[in-house]
């Protein structure tokens, strides 16, 4: 069973967390996980176009509203729910573990979601130090390496 992580953060987004977001998709997908997002603008598309780059990348994209058309060009896997932001429960749900890079409200709603159902979550460049106690690291590697580590302890 290929191993499910999701990638959260801002619907716009800073030059280096685009850049950031774009290695975290582009390593998980060489590593075989599934990149579960809500596959809108900003760290979503580009986590979902780093995965892309990537032979065998597979994106699934978590929509708020009804039209799966909506998705960014690098959604493979679009899942309309019409929920809008209740969807992020179901991002964190049906994720392994969580990478958060940079974000607002909203990403600190999918932290404190993934934090109140023990799904495991990193901060990569989050925008909440200080704020929200998660573990912490720099780089994407290191992000990819700590998801992976913990979704897979799942299965």
């Amino acid at each position: 069973m290929r191993p499910v992580v999701a990638v959260v953060g801002g619907s716009t987004c800073s030059p280096d967390q685009t850049v950031a977001a774009a290695m975290v998709g582009r390593l998980l997908a060489e590593a075989g996980a599934v990149i579960l997002c809500g596959g809108l603008g900003g760290v979503m598309e580009a986590v979902a176009m780093g995965a892309r780059a990537a032979v065998g990348g597979v994106t699934v994209g978590i929509l708020p509203g009804p039209d799966p058309a909506a998705a960014n060009q690098y959604i493979d896997v679009p899942i309309a729910t019409g929920m809008g932001e209740m969807r992020n429960a179901l991002i964190v749900r049906g994720a392994q573990a969580v990478i958060a890079i940079g974000g607002g409200v909203g990403t600190l709603s999918e932290i404190a979601l993934a934090l109140r159902i023990g799904t495991p979550v990193v901060g990569l460049h989050d925008s909440f130090e200080g704020k929200v106690d998660i573990p912490r690291v720099t780089s994407p590697a290191e992000a990819v390496r700590w998801a992976l580590e913990r979704a897979r302890r799942v299965y």
